[in-house]
């Protein structure tokens, strides 16, 4: 069985032969690994299940200094975060759309280099990635604190807002339907350490009718939906289950008890992620790292998981620990 169809088991909640994994890293971990493995491809490297289609975080300009325009005309600073950067001009100052215009959800290069990549890659599960899909895409253009008030003080602007965000999504959504892909994933952080960052009643009024509309697209399509949201959030997993979600990621141990979940839900939702990168990976021994791998690939063998680091893997984490977890990944598949 292919790599592709590891996953489809999984994620179809039946018992794979193994149990599938996927690993990524920020810049600096990458770059660690690379050095490490040698030149090559290194998803094929390690062994990665997935291949990621589209752009997960958007397109970006270089404009100097550190900074980068994406394609909706946020400016980020990644003077610190290499990866995405900081926010340092949010585009709509007021609450109002009138001066604002959406980008080309159509736009080549989201769609052009799917085929050669699929082509290249056949045997791995395609997941067409919309990353910052609502509230966040929402709170980059808007500014986080003007967001917040929004809701509060002009929820009519906030939902025209995010109607819009929506539509943009959906056709985007139709375009990359049109490909041979497996699954859709939204990222969308809504939580914290401890609970949402907008609390339910909130996120259930503004995002749970856009995010229905969304998964509703995917599912027509008979494909997979996979959620991302960091933080405390498994008070969400019945209404997600509700909307068609049918697997969650990164599943952060040191926010939720992810055993319990894995049990507790077995069957209805999938899991993908669940090992520490906030304790483990970064400050734990090699051996730790080990025994932590072994008990989250020992709990997925019946199906219903993706083994993977709870987030990009950060370069704070040693190599020792970074092949520690690569390892007993790939060992379970010839066990």
């Amino acid at each position: 069985m292919t790599r592709r169809g590891i996953v489809h088991t999984a994620l179809r909640h039946e018992q794979p032969r193994y149990v599938p994994w996927h690993f990524n890293f920020t810049v600096e971990a990458q770059h660690l690994l690379q050095k490490h493995y040698g030149p090559g491809d290194l998803d094929e490297q390690i062994g990665n299940h997935i291949l990621w289609l589209g752009s997960p975080v958007g397109v970006f300009t270089d404009i100097g200094n550190n900074h980068v325009r994406d394609h909706f005309g946020v400016i980020w600073d990644r003077s610190i975060d290499k990866d995405i950067g900081i926010v340092s001009h949010a585009p709509i100052t007021e609450p109002t759309l009138s001066a604002y215009r959406f980008p080309d959800p159509l736009a080549g290069v989201f769609f052009d280099s799917i085929p050669a990549q699929i082509a290249a890659s056949p045997d791995r599960f395609r997941v067409f990635a919309v990353g910052f899909s609502l509230y966040e895409r929402a709170w980059t253009l808007r500014g986080m604190e003007n967001l917040m008030v929004d809701f509060l003080e002009n929820p009519t602007f906030a939902h025209q807002f995010l109607d819009a965000i929506c539509d943009y999504n959906i056709a985007h959504l139709r375009r990359a339907l049109q490909f041979d892909i497996d699954a859709v994933e939204f990222g969308d952080d809504w939580g914290q350490q401890v609970g949402l960052q907008m609390g339910k009643a909130c996120w259930m009024e503004f995002i749970q009718p856009r995010l229905k509309r969304m998964c509703a697209q995917v599912k027509s399509a008979g494909k997979f939906v996979m959620i991302h949201s960091c933080g405390d959030v498994d008070e969400l997993f019945e209404e997600l289950i509700a909307i068609g979600v049918d697997c969650f990621n990164p599943f952060q141990p040191e926010v939720m008890d992810v055993k319990k979940l894995m049990v507790d839900y077995r069957g209805r939702l999938s899991f993908f992620g669940g090992l520490s990168t906030q304790k483990t990976l970064p400050f734990g021994t090699p051996d730790q790292v080990r025994a932590q791998s072994r008990s989250l690939l020992s709990e997925g063998r019946s199906g219903g998981y993706i083994f993977s680091p709870a987030h990009a893997v950060e370069g704070d984490v040693p190599l020792a620990n970074l092949l520690a977890a690569i390892d007993e990944a790939r060992a379970s598949a010839n066990m």
